[in-house]
């Protein structure tokens, strides 16, 4: 307790003209004003450094900037990131050095083909040598149905990874989640490529992944959410109830309790708070605007998932058969909508991207 009398006084007015002047304010005659400025103290934490002490932060971008800036351990990629990168002046270099080798590829297709797989590893090699963990690179989403050709080209990518020395411990193959990229996963994971499942909006499709032993799975957040939003007319769904941070949430709990190795990597996020609200999830990739936002923060919050207490709250063990797998998937019209749309988004934007090598690279 503090005592009252001009001694007290005149040390706790000192106390704040000091802190005032720490954090830049006027000092003020009423007693701890400065401890009471909204301003952050510069010593706080702020909610990404926060959140980085329980959950791996991976950057959802290809601008190898903003992977500096925010230093995240990991990074994943995607032909839409790949384009909006290859056309800024600063990564040039990478552009024209996949088009000069790809040159002696034979036809244009052929030479296309190579080009855009050496796009990808030469980004996913710059990024590298930025972070310290992996970085994912995605298998192209023509072949989300073809298991055999999908362990082609992930065999192909990594073959690149391997020419530049780079460890395959570093990458990750990223496949679509549908019945017949789980199988090419799990087939890679054999032979040690290490796969990242993405448009994963099912538990099915979460069981499936963990059965098959994949490396990691990336629920789609902010899609989730988006679909119920528009399924129930509203502007909003308050987060406890979100049902994209109930779904990731769900598997987290369901994985823990019965010993998956595989990792869950929330994704897709449209607000902040959806991060927050799964803190202590094993990853969550972000894009950068949001790393802004978690940056610039220093409100404090609390881990929501945690690895021993999930082991009490999930569900039982199911097995799924590819007949089970179809049919438990299928019932879930969210599941099935995104699913088939995310393979044909990420199959238009790499489109875009080979429309745009062909046109100013390939045919230069």
């Amino acid at each position: 307790m503090v005592r009252s009398g001009t001694k007290y006084t005149l040390a706790w007015v000192q106390l704040g003209r000091f802190m005032a002047d720490i954090v830049g304010q006027k000092p003020s005659a009423k007693l701890g004003l400065a401890l009471r400025t909204n301003i952050p103290h510069p010593l706080a934490m702020t909610q990404l450094e926060a959140l980085q002490k329980f959950t791996v932060v991976v950057a959802d971008t290809g601008d190898i900037e903003a992977i500096r800036k925010h230093k995240p351990r990991d990074a994943t990629t995607n032909p839409s990131l790949l384009l909006k990168a290859a056309q800024m002046p600063e990564y040039r270099e990478i552009v024209e050095n996949a088009a000069r080798v790809a040159q002696s590829a034979g036809s244009e297709d052929a030479r296309t083909e190579d080009f855009m797989d050496r796009l990808s590893v030469g980004f996913g090699a710059e990024i590298l040598a930025t972070i310290p963990g992996r970085v994912s690179t995605e298998v192209d989403a023509r072949l989300s149905f073809d298991t055999q050709a999908t362990v082609t080209k992930a065999r192909r990518l990594i073959g690149l990874y391997d020419e530049r020395g780079i460890d395959r411990e570093r990458i990750l193959i990223k496949v679509g989640t549908t019945w017949e990229g789980i199988r090419a996963a799990e087939a890679l994971e054999r032979e040690g490529i290490h796969c990242n499942l993405t448009l994963l909006f099912s538990f099915a499709q979460a069981i499936a992944c963990a059965e098959a032993q994949v490396t990691l799975i990336s629920p789609f957040v902010g899609r989730i959410y988006d679909w119920y939003k528009r399924d129930r007319g509203v502007d909003d769904i308050a987060i406890q109830e979100d049902p994209g941070v109930v779904s990731v949430g769900r598997i987290y709990s369901y994985y823990k309790r019965h010993g998956y190795r595989t990792e869950v990597m929330g994704a897709s996020f449209r607000k902040k708070e959806q991060v927050i609200a799964l803190a202590g999830c094993d990853l969550l990739t972000i894009a950068p605007n949001l790393l802004v936002q978690l940056s610039e923060s220093n409100e404090p919050f609390e881990r929501q998932l945690d690895p021993e207490a999930s082991k009490a709250e999930g569900e039982d063990l199911i097995h799924l058969d590819e007949k089970t797998y179809r049919w438990m998937h299928n019932g879930d019209p969210m599941a099935v909508e995104k699913l088939s749309e995310g393979i044909r988004k990420f199959d238009a934007d790499a489109r875009k991207l080979e429309s745009w090598a062909r046109e100013n690279v390939i045919a230069s």
